[in-house]
């Protein structure tokens, strides 16, 4: 069938409107600023910066700047999260890489934000109230005594009251209270809270990967349910955008082996701190942050920035007894 030059016309047109439409709903960033802690910086993943925060150029942070095209844009990509970071340290400094350990001090987080500050994402939580740092140092030591028990649930649990429960209510009304900040500092910014992935299997156990008690696992794994809920809560009561990595990453625990986006209690200088993400991991928690954002870009590989060599990653790694 012919068709007049008219109908012709239309159509053209109407394709690209279409085009224009779908490329306007499309949303830009120029400005990006990345809060958090070591499951944002991630520690030991290749390529490491040069920093006591052991951040990593492979972390979702910088997955989601090449997606957003702004990574190698100078000025437009901001990454100040930071290994072993709390709540706190959105206002106040950190000493690097731990107060036993001073060999530096990193500025208030919060001091990256700006006016022009159009997108922020969070990853902050759990290590307030040494929640996960408690969990997977003393969770360990605790099995022998009842390897088939709970002993690390119990240890926690004191005149009937689950503490590690109770400290992670708190946390989500610190988390709220860095939302706000944020706010107050970047009123014009999309704010994206991110979640933590899991860590444990829903059932079954991995004694050789995380050493915890049997019945600890199903506890501790509670435990991580219940802090993404009021980091998720602290979000819709904040009226920002939550990214749930938690339910993406079934079948991705540190059980999982080789499908692992989180690694045991094995640290390896060359891929992962233990009870962090692998590379494998961030990768993935950049696409569930762009879905949630609406950005098509392409899942291009970050390239190496301000680079530390093998030699000082294992002086560091030995330094922190990492």
């Amino acid at each position: 069938m012919r068709r007049s030059p008219l109908v012709v016309l239309l159509v053209v047109a109407g394709l690209v409107a279409g085009a224009t439409a779908a490329a306007a709903s499309t949303p830009s960033f120029r400005k990006y600023v990345a809060l958090g802690d070591s499951y944002t910086a991630g520690p030991l993943i290749p390529w490491q910066q040069l920093s006591w925060c052991f951040r990593s150029n492979n972390n979702y942070p910088s997955w989601l700047a090449t997606r957003l095209g702004i990574y190698d844009t100078a000025g437009a990509f901001t990454d100040v999260s930071c290994s072993s970071a709390d709540t706190s340290n959105m206002t106040q400094p950190q000493v690097t890489p731990s107060p036993s350990i001073p060999l530096s001090t990193q500025q208030p987080q919060f001091d990256a934000l700006h006016a022009d500050t159009d997108l922020v994402t969070i990853g902050i939580g759990g290590n307030d109230d040494s929640v996960f740092g408690d969990l997977t140092g003393t969770c360990p030591t605790l099995r022998a005594d009842d390897p088939t028990g709970a002993p690390c649930q119990a240890h926690y649990t004191v005149d009937g009251v689950d503490t590690m429960a109770a400290a992670v209510q708190a946390t989500g009304r610190n988390v709220a209270k860095v939302v706000q900040g944020v706010k107050d500092r970047s009123p014009a910014a999309t704010i994206v809270l991110v979640g933590y992935p899991r860590l444990l299997p829903p059932t079954g156990t991995c004694p050789s990967v995380i050493p915890f008690a049997d019945g600890d696992y199903a506890w501790a794994d509670g435990i991580e349910q219940k802090l993404n809920v009021a980091i998720e809560e602290a979000a819709q009561s904040e009226g920002v955008h939550f990214v749930d990595t938690y339910g993406p990453s079934l079948g991705h625990d540190a059980c999982a082996g080789r499908a692992a986006w989180v690694n045991g209690q094995s640290t390896n200088v060359f891929e992962a701190v233990a009870y962090h993400p692998f590379k494998a991991g961030m990768e993935a928690e950049a696409g569930l942050i762009a879905q949630e954002l609406g950005v098509q870009g392409s899942a291009k590989a970050p390239a190496p920035k301000s680079k530390a060599d093998p030699a000082q990653l294992a002086r560091a790694a030995h330094l922190t007894g990492a």
